[in-house]
């Protein structure tokens, strides 16, 4: 049932008619889309340009394992409408202009920068957030009253999400810290104050020890934390 019942009448014949466009079906944009049509938002366009991998499957719960390889924002979509069939959501690329307000929810900083230039030259607002960590954020931006985004020079990004680089590297240096964080797993050095297995004792097993240590971490205690 819509939350927008107990909001006054304006207000949720605003928040019935109004049209939101949705940039990425993350972990934060699986919560938003639910929390969206629950305040009664039923005319959402979501974007977003990545496939389900397996490693998403324990923060966005609009996924399911039978879901792997498939468009985010098509299942985010079909997940979304299982629960609230009223809602209006499509998924697809056009111009911002004839939206109300913007969500941006993308790991990337270009993408960022992009969403944040596209709003201020159509005078849309826009609501920014992320994740880093255990570090979140989100900031209203609206053109002639806030900051943007791009006001104020951002550090260089030394760190990037593992779903980014794992799944859609889109730079060179995706792929370096991607590379250099494989060769650790099999090459580092093992912490002194843990037991050796036996399997490292034998050089004929090392190298399967090694490939599956690897598996181990990726797909099963990464996904378990």
């Amino acid at each position: 049932m819509a939350l927008s019942r107990g909001l006054p009448r304006e207000l949720a014949e605003a928040v019935a008619g109004g049209r939101v466009l949705v940039v990425g079906a993350g972990g934060i944009g699986c919560e938003l889309l639910k929390n969206l049509v629950l305040t009664g938002f039923s005319h959402i366009d979501l974007i977003d340009l990545d496939t389900i991998d397996v490693s998403n499957l324990n923060r966005q719960f609009l996924f399911q394992k039978k879901h792997v390889g498939r468009s985010k924002a098509q299942v985010a979509k079909e997940s979304v409408l299982q629960f609230y069939p009223k809602a209006n959501i499509i998924a697809y690329h056009d111009s911002i202009m004839k939206y109300a307000l913007i969500i941006m929810l993308q790991n990337y900083v270009s993408a960022r920068n992009h969403v944040n230039r596209m709003c201020l030259a159509a005078d849309v607002p826009l609501i920014e957030s992320g994740t880093a960590g255990y570090l979140g954020q989100v900031t209203t931006i609206k053109k002639g009253v806030t900051e943007c985004y791009e006001c104020h020079p951002k550090p260089t990004q030394r760190t990037f999400p593992g779903c980014t680089i794992r799944n859609t590297p889109s730079e060179p240096i995706h792929c370096i810290v991607w590379a250099k964080y494989l060769f650790n797993q099999l090459f580092g050095e093992e912490d002194a104050d843990q037991e050796v297995s036996p399997d490292r004792a034998d050089p004929e097993a090392s190298c399967e020890y090694s490939i599956w240590d690897i598996f181990s971490y990726l797909y099963v205690l990464s996904l378990s934390c």
